[in-house]
Protein backbone atom coordinates (compact mmCIF):
# COMPACT_ATOMS: atom_id res chain seq x y z
CA UNK A 1 0.00 0.00 0.00
CA UNK A 2 1.85 3.43 -1.18
CA UNK A 3 1.16 5.94 1.84
CA UNK A 4 -0.89 7.85 -1.40
CA UNK A 5 -3.55 5.72 -1.01
CA UNK A 6 -4.25 6.59 3.06
CA UNK A 7 -6.48 9.67 2.63
CA UNK A 8 -5.49 12.40 4.18
CA UNK A 9 -6.24 12.92 7.46
CA UNK A 10 -7.06 9.17 8.17
CA UNK A 11 -5.38 8.11 11.24
CA UNK A 12 -3.57 4.37 11.55
CA UNK A 13 -2.05 3.54 14.81
CA UNK A 14 1.59 3.99 14.76
CA UNK A 15 1.80 -0.22 15.36
CA UNK A 16 -0.44 -0.04 11.75
CA UNK A 17 2.24 1.95 10.58
CA UNK A 18 5.11 0.21 11.75
CA UNK A 19 4.11 -2.99 10.35
CA UNK A 20 3.67 -1.38 6.91
CA UNK A 21 7.04 0.32 7.61
CA UNK A 22 8.76 -3.72 8.11
CA UNK A 23 6.57 -4.73 5.74
CA UNK A 24 8.36 -2.31 2.96
CA UNK A 25 11.78 -3.56 4.05
CA UNK A 26 10.77 -6.87 3.87
CA UNK A 27 9.93 -6.21 0.24
CA UNK A 28 13.08 -4.29 -0.58
CA UNK A 29 15.60 -6.71 0.56
CA UNK A 30 17.19 -3.95 3.22
CA UNK A 31 17.86 -1.64 0.36
CA UNK A 32 15.28 1.19 -0.91
CA UNK A 33 15.09 2.23 -4.06
CA UNK A 34 14.45 5.49 -4.67
CA UNK A 35 10.67 5.68 -4.46
CA UNK A 36 10.70 3.03 -1.71
CA UNK A 37 12.76 5.36 0.05
CA UNK A 38 10.18 8.14 -0.97
CA UNK A 39 7.28 5.53 0.63
CA UNK A 40 9.52 4.62 4.02
CA UNK A 41 10.09 8.62 4.68
CA UNK A 42 6.13 9.47 4.70
CA UNK A 43 5.75 6.46 6.44
CA UNK A 44 7.99 7.46 9.04
CA UNK A 45 6.57 10.81 9.42
CA UNK A 46 3.51 9.08 9.65
CA UNK A 47 4.37 7.00 12.53
CA UNK A 48 5.57 9.69 14.55
CA UNK A 49 2.51 11.66 14.86
CA UNK A 50 1.03 8.78 14.86
CA UNK A 51 2.85 8.15 18.32
CA UNK A 52 2.49 12.06 19.49
CA UNK A 53 -0.78 11.26 19.08
CA UNK A 54 -0.87 8.15 21.40
CA UNK A 55 0.69 10.15 23.87
CA UNK A 56 -0.58 12.88 24.46
CA UNK A 57 -4.21 10.52 24.60
CA UNK A 58 -2.34 8.62 27.25
CA UNK A 59 -1.69 11.62 29.10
Amino acid sequence: MSPDSVAPGSVRSASEVNEQIRALWLRAGGSLSTQEREEYELLVVEWAKAIRDEVIAAA
